[in-house]
């Protein structure tokens, strides 16, 4: 149940009046303890101090003694000491929002580090026809280019060649790119000339390369007299 309006009312003449009483009562003991003498010892040193206790008795009893002589001035000491309770009681200060300590970030965001770059079809060519078996996998290329199967699709995909699921000797069936999508590769020179051995092109010398049909990137060499 909510306190009334009377209640909440009694309930802070109450507390400013305890207020009010500390603070007269501090400021009273305050005021007696400055009449030590410190450069004096003993009874003399205190005198001051008694003195003032003397006068602070005195004037209790004489304000006791003139109520009870004269009631009716209470009429206007009650209303007084009921506004300075009120005003006894410190006022409520609105909570100020925490402030929430912003940091200065003076330096820049450190720039990304670049992507592997991106495999040309030259690449991606000379490497399946080095690991593949003919077909390869996208992880296997990736790992023979030093680069993701992310770029590596993508480069096959701007190549326009397909990627699907393929099987590679040794490792099973997994998405990869056939053999047989790429270009073949240039056939090299007709004429072959033994390191340390004097360039003697003639017929006698001559080689003939033909492709192996069931490899296109086995290749077979023949002599010219065969």
């Amino acid at each position: 149940m909510e306190p009334t309006a009377m209640q909440r009312g009694a309930r802070t003449l109450t507390h400013g009046q305890r207020l009010l009483l500390r603070r007269l009562a501090a400021r009273a003991a305050a005021w007696v303890r400055a009449g030590r003498r410190d450069d004096l010892d003993g009874l003399a040193a205190v005198l001051g101090c008694l003195l003032r206790a003397v006068l602070l008795l005195a004037g209790a009893y004489g304000a006791w003694w003139a109520l009870r002589r004269w009631p009716a001035a209470l009429w206007v000491l009650v209303p007084l000491w009921c506004w300075a309770a009120v005003r006894a009681i410190p006022k409520a200060e609105p909570e100020q929002p925490a402030e929430v300590p912003v940091e200065a970030d003076d330096e820049p965001d450190p720039a990304p580090a670049p992507g592997p770059p991106m495999p040309t079809l030259t690449d991606l060519s000379d490497t399946v026809s080095r690991v593949g078996t003919p077909h390869a996998h996208l992880a296997v290329i990736a790992e023979a280019l030093d680069t993701t199967t992310d770029q590596v699709r993508e480069a096959l995909t701007q190549h326009g060649i397909p990627v699907e699921p393929v099987r590679m000797r040794g490792r099973g069936s997994s998405t990869g790119v056939k053999g047989d999508h790429f270009p073949a590769p240039a056939a090299p020179s007709a004429t072959v000339v033994a390191a340390g051995q004097p360039n003697n092109n003639n017929a006698n010398n001559a080689f003939r390369i033909t492709d192996d049909p069931t490899n296109p990137y086995r290749h077979h060499v023949h002599h010219a007299s065969h």
